[in-house]
């Protein structure tokens, strides 16, 4: 997935900048949709991150845990 090359970062501040703009309403029915959309895709790659990130530190624990047996 390319949006995966976005910074978890910089998903996170996009992310919370979508919300905040749905909150505040005053978009039209096609800007409130659009806005959805992309905050779906930014929740996404930002999960994908997070669960990247448990990976690694499960490798990590799995390996420190086969050396001590």
């Amino acid at each position: 997935m390319a949006e995966q090359e976005i910074p978890y970062e910089q998903a996170r501040e996009e992310l919370i900048e979508v919300v905040r703009r749905l909150e505040a309403g005053g978009t039209t029915l096609e800007e409130s949709l659009a806005l959805w959309e992309r905050g779906e895709q930014l929740a996404t790659v930002c999960q994908e991150w997070l669960d990247g990130a448990r990976a690694r530190l499960d490798a990590v624990r799995g390996d420190e845990a086969a050396s001590r047996d």
